[in-house]
C-alpha cells in the first residue's frame, strides 16, 4: 500500500521505524537498545512497542526531518495506543485503518514465505483484540485490502490526506464482518 501511494505521489513515504532486535532489517533503520535507551531518555521517541522479540520506535527527529522536506511519512502502526502518542506530535495526521481477515493475513504470509508466520497471526488476534477494545477509536478511513487494490486504495488515501478527512469511521461494521 505504501508503495503504491509513494508510486502516486512521491510526497508520500514509508517512515522507517528504528528496530533494535532479531528478524527483518528491510524497511527499518537498524540501530541497537542502547541508542534506542538514549533516545527515550531524551524525550526523542514518540511512541514504542516491542513485538516479533523486537523494539520498533517511532522518534520524532526523522519525523521532524521527512516534515520539513513536505513530506507526508506514512507510519506503520498496529496498536490504538500508538496512535495516542502520534496524536501528540505536532502534525496533520490522517488515521487509516487498513484491514484484511485472519484467513487472508495467513495466505499473505505463507505467499511471503514468512518464517514467522504464527507470530504475524497473533500479531493480527493482537490488533483485533485492541479494535475490539477501542470501537470508540475513530478513523478518517477503512480499508479491506482484501477488497480494495493497492492503487485504488493509494487514491482514497491521498484523497483523505488532501481534503484532511476527519476521523469520522468506527471499527465496529469491519469488526463483525470478519470475526
Amino acid at each position: 500500500m505504501t508503495a503504491a501511494l509513494s508510486r502516486a505521489d512521491a510526497s508520500f513515504v514509508h517512515f522507517q521505524r528504528l528496530k533494535a532486535g532479531p528478524g527483518r532489517s528491510t524497511g527499518y533503520r537498524m540501530t541497537d537498545a542502547e541508542t534506542l535507551a538514549d533516545l527515550h531518555r531524551d524525550g526523542l521517541i514518540v511512541h514504542s512497542n516491542r513485538r516479533y522479540e523486537a523494539e520498533y520506535a517511532t522518534d520524532a527527529p526523522e519525523l521532524d526531518r521527512l516534515t520539513s522536506q513536505g513530506r507526508v511519512p506514512v507510519v506503520h502502526v498496529g496498536q490504538v495506543e500508538a496512535l495516542t502518542a502520534l496524536a501528540a506530535y505536532p502534525a496533520n495526521w490522517t488515521r487509516v485503518l487498513l484491514w484484511c481477515p485472519e484467513h487472508v493475513t495467513a495466505e499473505r504470509s505463507a505467499a511471503r514465505g514468512d518464517s514467522d508466520s504464527d507470530a504475524r497471526l497473533r500479531a493480527w488476534t493482537e490488533t483485533y483484540a485492541d479494535l475490539e477494545a477501542h470501537r470508540s477509536v475513530l478513523w478518517s478511513l477503512i480499508v479491506r485490502t482484501d477488497r480494495t487494490p493497492p492503487d485504488e486504495a493509494a487514491a482514497l488515501i491521498r484523497q483523505a490526506v488532501r481534503d484532511k478527512a476527519p476521523d469520522r469511521f468506527a471499527p465496529n461494521d469491519l469488526l463483525q464482518e470478519v470475526a
